[in-house]
């Protein structure tokens, strides 16, 4: 068998290292094998998915060294290597469903869908799509389709008995069909769900096994049966544990950085945030701690990996990192730090303290913050003259929240987000600032705070924002509630 392998990341949102650490074990068993390794873009979700995201995620995977021999950006036999691209090929496999009578036409509208979900809730039933359209007539089909309705394309799925996965680390999993529901296959707009473009591109693409999260293990039936009904052979499956946060709870960028664009800026080395990705779940034969992406290729074995949840704890992280960095001669050192240096906004930033510095030497103080990790600030700096902690937590919770929708990382952006914020909390923007100077900074005297933040990327603010509202104590589940109810939110 060619082994083939891919990552196949959507670009909504930053480069996240849970991305890299499933690329990581796709490209080491598929180089093991003597194999390829390849590389798509899922970005069938219009609304969300952009090119600036698309970007960083290339440049975060290649800043790593996990390259990839096809993709949208050089091409290959495949091509074209984004789902946006690949309309009219996922259209004629809906329809290939729709005539071999492994699909059907769905006009359920969202009201109704929504209502019907309300009403299995309110049962505590599993949400699921009760089969409303699945008997309607050909003939009233196809009127509603003339008269140009809006409908979608579901799968058929058997109600009763039980599938059978078999996954490679996990062996036989059994998951009843009852728990099954009809996917949509084709949305409204034409393009495909996930699922089907999922398993029509990698069929199409020749994947041989498909290496991803364990969180898709619950879709593993619907992409079962989509093969079935296109009579093509499925892929050998493995779900690998998901990254966990130190109280194992599922990595979220709430309690760690989780974009690779921070680890970078922040001044890791690739080959140590890989080396660690590595160690998750899995180790070297002779167990030793540190090892580079040659010696994991060459001892990879796939059955190494533990089921168990792997920690993503930084502070591992960051010793590991310095290991590596002790490693270096001064020479290289000198030209990692200068390499490192280079990716900053280093115009922008000599243009920023220019008028507050009256020697070089003052450079280093009014610049320092723009390569820190994060800030070493207490809790009493953070509180503010004019606001009570509970509203100096609130703004930074609020001001995440708006912040995150940005899709332009600028700083009149920043100014306006977060002046419209101190107007719906009814505070002055004097006084609900002095907050983020020291949370950005470090200090109440610095640079213009919006402009830092821009300066800085939204990787860090939001990494330096977020170690600001852990430092007051976090939001509860409560507030969070609460604080999302809000128009202001």
């Amino acid at each position: 068998m060619n082994v083939r392998t891919r990552i196949a990341p959507s670009p909504t949102g930053f480069p996240h290292v849970g991305t890299a650490y499933i690329a990581l074990f796709n490209m080491c068993f598929a180089k093991q094998h003597g194999g390829e390794f390849i590389l798509r873009i899922e970005d069938t979700d219009q609304q969300r998915s952009t090119p600036e995201s698309e970007a960083m995620i290339l440049d975060a995977l290649r800043w790593l060294g996990l390259n990839w021999s096809e993709g949208p950006d050089i091409g290959g036999p495949h091509a074209p290597y984004r789902q946006s691209e690949r309309r009219d090929i996922y259209a004629e496999h809906a329809n290939i469903l729709l005539h071999k009578g492994h699909a059907f036409v769905c006009f359920c509208t969202e009201a109704r869908l929504n209502a019907l979900r309300a009403e299995q809730m309110a049962r505590k039933e599993t949400p699921h799509y009760d089969g409303f359209c699945l008997h309607l007539t050909s003939e009233e089909i196809s009127t509603r389709l003339v008269q140009g309705e809006a409908h979608v394309i579901r799968m058929k799925v058997p109600t009763e008995g039980t599938c059978s996965i078999d996954d490679m680390l996990r062996g036989p999993v059994e998951i009843p069909w009852q728990q099954i529901d009809m996917q949509v296959l084709q949305k409204t707009d034409g393009l495909p769900t996930y699922h089907l473009a999922n398993v029509v591109d990698d069929h199409l693409m020749q994947i041989s096994h498909v290496i991803r999260g364990e969180e898709w293990l619950s879709s593993a039936p619907k992409h079962q049966l989509l093969y079935q009904y296109f009579g093509w052979q499925m892929p050998v499956l493995c779900h690998m544990p998901l990254l966990r946060n130190p109280d194992k709870s599922k990595l979220s960028k709430r309690k760690n950085p989780t974009s690779i664009t921070y680890y970078r800026d922040a001044g890791f080395l690739p080959q140590a945030l890989l080396n660690y990705l590595g160690r998750m779940g899995w180790s070297m034969p002779d167990e030793r701690e540190t090892f580079g992406l040659t010696e994991m290729i060459a001892e990879f074995d796939i059955k190494r990996v533990s089921l168990g949840g792997p920690i993503f704890d930084i502070e591992k992280l960051t010793w590991l990192n310095s290991v590596w960095l002790r490693d270096l001669s001064p020479e290289q050192l000198l030209a990692t730090l200068l390499n490192w240096a280079k990716r900053k906004p280093l115009k922008e930033i000599a243009a920023a303290i220019q008028p507050r510095i009256h020697t070089l030497a003052d450079a280093v103080n009014w610049a320092g913050f723009f390569f820190n990790g994060l800030p070493d600030i207490s809790q009493e700096q953070l509180l503010g003259k004019k606001l009570d902690a509970l509203q100096v937590r609130q703004s930074l919770q609020l001001a995440l929240w708006r912040l995150e929708k940005l899709s332009d990382w600028n700083e009149n952006a920043i100014q306006a987000t977060l002046s419209q914020l101190a107007s719906d909390l009814n505070v002055k923007l004097r006084d609900f600032m002095p907050t983020f100077f020291m949370a950005i900074a470090g200090s109440t005297s610095s640079t213009p705070v919006m402009q830092s933040m821009a300066l800085l990327g939204a990787d860090l603010t939001f990494a330096r924002l977020r170690h600001a509202l852990e430092l007051l104590g976090g939001v509860s589940k409560k507030e969070t509630e609460a604080w999302q109810k809000l128009d202001i939110a």
